[in-house]
């Protein structure tokens, strides 16, 4: 009788798990499919009758954490939960400024490198967050791991180094194997893979609720991004940018909606299954949009070279994760 029960909590904990990881995967794939492509056209699709560029990035960063920052301090209040801050604020900054590191480094990118290009790169998301493991949490990752891991990355490397067709950046018209270009997207892997750890740590070392992290990372990162913009002289321009061109505003409230979405099904997917589940999801998104989109247009243009790099990427991304849970 005991054993039968015992059955039946296991097979409703394991069903409520497979549910919960549903949710968490279907709210991160819609939320950042809409966002990437939203980001996309902010920085390469010209405004205005004067058809000018928008160029302010880190405005982008300053939108969205203003916006989910105060989200979370609407939702901390309503559920009248305690708005204390439960970590030291130092490592709610750490967080925050790896956080403002990673976004900045993901819009400048785009002037560089192409979306495409940029989604698959993203595909080497696994490494850094198994290197931040191991330094930060202690974690030992089997061999393995480590190999589809490094089958993701040489696929992705290899396909940089050559031509995306002629879907490139208005700012950069030719190969798209810029030092910037790849510097920008290094320093976002590493940055990414940093913040998703060290939420990971956070939510394993306190007890800490989703909005409670949200709400104080949020609000760091608005602080800084506004310093920054300030000191920069880039907050009045950008201001006066988004105020004379209606499309624009829209296209920044949109995105600042969808990225407080996405932050709150990140966070629950890290403190519920832990950053490197988290890095796979991303892995097996970074597939699905970028074939969902440019399959099309890849196989049409893209030279036979790249081909062989993009197997490399599938067939490495799908063995890992048979690996991991």
């Amino acid at each position: 009788m005991a054993a039968s029960s015992t059955s039946a909590v296991s097979v409703d904990s394991r069903d409520n798990k497979l549910w919960k990881g549903a949710f968490a995967v279907a709210g991160i794939m819609v939320t950042l499919v809409t966002y990437g492509v939203l980001q996309e056209k902010i920085m390469s699709v010209p405004y205005g009758a004067e058809k000018e560029y928008f160029k302010y990035s880190l405005f982008l960063v300053f939108c969205n954490r203003i916006t989910t920052s105060a989200v979370s301090a609407g939702s901390l209040l309503a559920s009248k939960k305690a708005m204390d801050p439960v970590a030291p604020i130092y490592k709610y900054c750490l967080i925050s400024v790896s956080n403002i590191l990673t976004t900045t480094c993901q819009y400048e990118a785009l002037k560089y490198v192409s979306f495409p290009v940029q989604t698959l790169a993203k595909c080497a998301e696994m490494i850094p967050v198994m290197i931040w493991g191991t330094l930060i949490m202690q974690k030992i990752y089997r061999g393995p791991d480590y190999l589809w891991a490094f089958l993701v990355t040489l696929g992705c490397s290899v396909f940089i180094l050559y031509p995306a067709g002629t879907d490139i950046s208005p700012y950069r018209r030719g190969r798209e194997n810029t030092v910037w270009g790849v510097l920008l997207m290094i320093g976002y892997l590493g940055f990414d893979g940093f913040t998703s750890t060290f939420q990971d740590k956070l939510f394993r070392g306190y007890d800490m609720e989703i909005h409670n992290q949200i709400f104080y990372t949020t609000l760091c990162s608005f602080i800084l991004s506004l310093t920054g913009l300030i000191l920069q002289g880039h907050f009045m321009p950008a201001i006066e940018f988004v105020y004379h061109r209606h499309d624009c505003f829209f296209d920044i409230a949109l995105l600042s909606t969808v990225a407080t979405v996405n932050q709150f099904f990140i966070s629950y997917t890290i403190r519920t299954f832990g950053a490197l589940t988290f890095a796979t999801i991303m892995t097996t998104r970074q597939v699905i949009v970028f074939g969902s989109l440019y399959a099309k247009s890849f196989w049409r243009k893209v030279p036979q070279k790249t081909t062989s790099a993009v197997a490399l990427v599938q067939n490495g991304d799908s063995n890992n994760l048979k690996d991991n849970p």
